[in-house]
């Protein structure tokens, strides 16, 4: 889901965590951006409105006049600024020193968090000379805490246990968490619990509930040390218990060894990012950050719960944090299933076992609840992907199949969340209509454009899966229903900029009931929408398309580029609406439905133009910087973007179909870890000035090669493919013989 925000802040998680890890160590700050926890934007420490931030810590040096009640409990009023330039983040590592002169840094293991804490001498902090305090807070940065959260604090060894009831992100539905912190330093001086403002050391347990207003009632217990020494706390967490959540943190962090969980998580990171080598040569040392941080953000979400959750066995395969399929599926688990496969194996059985034990596969889902589905069903497209990619007999693909046609054909009570909502009208008619007669099912009655192209799409990729199955007549019966597409697109309908016409004709349009075509302005929620009142997303008064206009969704028939191409007027017409998009900013590169439309050329057979649009937007909107993101980075949505597009190969996802471009660096190797075999793209005039960026020829395994496409064998055979560059568009991949499939025939174009 994108959201708008200052991107100064960064809008990406830069603290602590391991590959897919539950547990996330970062500082996190009161910015009114929507950060994943942490930002560069002067904001102050601990406070905040993101989500999840549960179970923080906070340390002082001392309290005023060394009495407990001098220091500051609730999260609004303690929020701390911190120095400028003493944040260092790398893979598995968060540091800052905050302006009180206290030095925080932090590792992780998969459920267990390492803090250490070094305090500064007693001249330097304004507040005494008394004991360091740090204590443990059950108020969230979003102040979702529901009723009845709990804590404790053992008197002897200062261990700390609870949990809280908390609400999710972007869903339905609370899950409870739990914690077990364990401290390790100088001799503990007492402890207690604290309520609002007062703390007391004579109380050892809290039950909160969550009070009368909005905000949470701040809540937590604290321990004190005898000296300033530095302090280490290990958090250990768990969805089924405290107990659990101290098994782990004892288990994968037994010692307290903060420079061995640190090396150990670099490790784990320089592990999972060996897949892919670049050749350094002549590249721009900011490119080559740029490029390996897109690959680091794919897999800090989604998160691998397996082991810690209640409504399963401990051996059930468990991911969460699918924030959401509707951004992920387009390049993100594509890419993982490029460079870690085994992990996307454990995902689509994670899914699987969801739809078990939910009923549904999710379009979107976290912290064990049920995300709001944005528009069609996208594990579907997952599912497809992973089918046509990866050969793994040990994934249940008659389950996996089950599942899909079960999005397809039974619709949910709910489908807020789950499944897809009017397929009575969809069966029927072959749309969502404006305004749905839906009597089955309930969910928000907007969004009938984008839903319509989505399940086109979804029904498409299930048909794929039904032929690789074996079952030929679903299989058709499907493909027929991923044409219903074209049941919307009126090709009379106009579209003005202002008062000026744009020159283009033929637009998608919502169409209600009774076939009688309503309208939407094609450029509302668009990029260039000046409008303040327009309502895009997953409002009840929202639009007929989602996060989108319909000019940018007018791209999204992934599966029937030739027939697109045809009813826009044939390539070159179709060339030149593309144009439009780009050069009128109509699109935006901070939301995902962006992301094909910069690759769409090819399927006109002008893959050049590709290239251009590609080195246009990196780096102009995606550098390695503070505000280096055109938006939020969604789950590693932005960061695979990135990676794959610096790669030369980009995915129509659901297909088995990667789209060439020149690659940023002079050759790439991808090492498949199931195959062993790598691949390999060189270049022969490579510019480093990126003015020689068209393939003027090619050539696969020595072989000449002239289509504009690849197939999912060129990662796992390991095989090499040269792209001899120039400075001008040449014929490569332009005529029809090269270019990539669709279900139409680009004959008829």
């Amino acid at each position: 889901m994108e959201n708008s925000a200052d991107c100064s802040a960064g809008n990406v998680f830069p603290g602590a965590t391991l590959p897919y890890g539950m547990a996330k160590a970062s500082a996190d700050t009161d910015s009114e951006s929507n950060q994943g926890g942490f930002t560069t934007d002067g904001s102050n420490v601990t406070g905040g409105s993101p989500s999840l931030g549960n179970f923080a810590l906070f340390p002082y040096a001392s309290c005023k006049n060394d009495e407990i009640n001098g220091c500051v409990f609730p999260k609004k009023a303690r929020a701390e600024p911190y120095i400028n330039g003493s944040v260092v983040a790398t893979p598995g590592f968060f540091g800052i020193t905050l302006q009180s002169g206290i030095k925080a840094a932090m590792t992780t293991a998969m459920h267990t968090s390492l803090f250490e804490f070094t305090f500064p001498d007693p001249p330097s902090f304004v507040n005494g000379t008394g004991s360091p305090l740090i204590f443990m807070d059950l108020t969230d940065l979003s102040n979702s805490r529901q009723d009845n959260a709990s804590i404790s604090v053992d008197p002897n060894t200062g261990r700390m246990m609870g949990n809280g009831r908390f609400l999710p992100s972007f869903g339905s539905g609370n899950y409870v968490a739990y914690f077990c912190a364990d401290f390790s330093g100088p001799a503990i001086r007492d402890s207690g619990i604290f309520v609002d403002s007062r703390g007391s050391t004579d109380v050892k347990s809290l039950k909160i509930s969550r009070s009368i207003n909005g905000y949470p009632l701040p809540g937590g217990a604290f321990v004190r040390f005898v000296d300033r020494s530095p302090v280490r706390v290990l958090v250990g967490l768990s969805f089924l218990s405290s107990e659990q959540a101290c098994t782990n943190a004892e288990t994968e962090i037994p010692a307290f060894d903060f420079n061995a969980t640190r090396s150990a998580a670099a490790n784990a990171w320089r592990e999972k990012l060996s897949p892919i080598s670049v050749s350094t040569t002549g590249a721009n040392h900011s490119l080559i950050t740029n490029f390996y941080s897109g690959i680091y953000r794919t897999m800090v979400n989604p998160q691998n719960y397996t082991g810690n959750v209640p409504l399963v066995s401990r051996e059930t395969i468990w991911f969460d944090s699918f924030y959401c399929l509707w951004d992920s599926f387009r390049s993100q688990i594509p890419f993982l299933t490029v460079i870690d496969p085994q992990s996307v194996v454990e995902m689509v059985k994670g899914l699987l076992n969801i739809y078990q034990f939910q009923g549904w596969l999710p379009d979107c889902h976290m912290s064990l609840c049920k995300g709001f589905t944005q528009g069609g069903s996208n594990a579907d497209i997952v599912l497809a992907d992973a089918f046509a990619k990866i050969d793994h007999s040990d994934i249940d693909w008659s389950l996996s199949y089950e599942a899909v046609v079960k999005d397809a054909e039974v619709e949910p009570y709910d489908w807020c969340c789950e499944g897809r909502g009017g397929l009575d009208s969809w069966k029927r008619l072959g749309y969502i209509p404006v305004q749905d007669f839906d009597y089955k099912g309930f969910g928000t009655m907007t969004r009938s454009i984008s839903r319509t192209l989505e399940y086109s799409y979804n029904d498409f990729c299930i048909s794929q899966m039904a032929a690789g199955l074996g079952d030929h007549i679903e299989a058709e019966k499907y493909q027929h229903r991923s044409r219903n597409w074209l049941k919307l697109f009126r090709s009379d309908q106009t579209s003005f900029i202002n008062v000026s016409g744009t020159g283009f004709t033929g637009f998608f349009q919502p169409k209600f009931f009774n076939g009688t075509w309503g309208f939407q302005d094609p450029l509302h929620c668009s990029n260039i929408d000046t409008d303040p009142t327009s309502v895009c997303s997953l409002q009840n008064n929202g639009s007929e398309t989602f996060e989108s206009s319909i000019w940018e969704y007018s791209y999204f028939v992934p599966h029937d580029q030739s027939k697109l191409i045809s009813i826009f007027g044939g390539p070159e017409a179709f060339v030149r609406r593309l144009d439009y998009l780009h050069d009128k900013q109509i699109t935006y590169i901070g939301n995902e439905p962006a992301f094909l439309t910069v690759f769409q050329y090819h399927y006109a057979g002008r893959p050049a133009l590709s290239s251009k649009r590609v080195h246009f937007y990196i780096p102009e909107y995606f550098q390695p910087t503070n505000g280096g993101l055109p938006g939020n980075d969604d789950s590693g949505a932005m960061g695979s973007f990135v990676a794959f597009s610096m790669m030369g190969l980009f995915p129509n996802p659901g297909q088995d179909v990667y789209l060439i471009t020149p690659p940023f660096f002079h050759e790439v190797n991808i090492t498949n870890p199931v195959t062993g075999k790598t691949a390999c793209v060189k270049t022969v005039g490579f510019d480093p000035t990126y003015r020689a960026i068209f393939i003027q020829k090619a050539t696969l395994d020595g072989q000449p090669y002239t289509k504009n496409w690849i197939d999912h064998s060129f990662f796992t055979q390991g095989r090499e493919l040269v792209l001899y560059l120039g400075r001008n568009e040449s014929t490569w991949g332009t005529h029809i013989a090269d270019l990539p499939p669709s279900l139409g025939s680009y004959e008829d174009m």
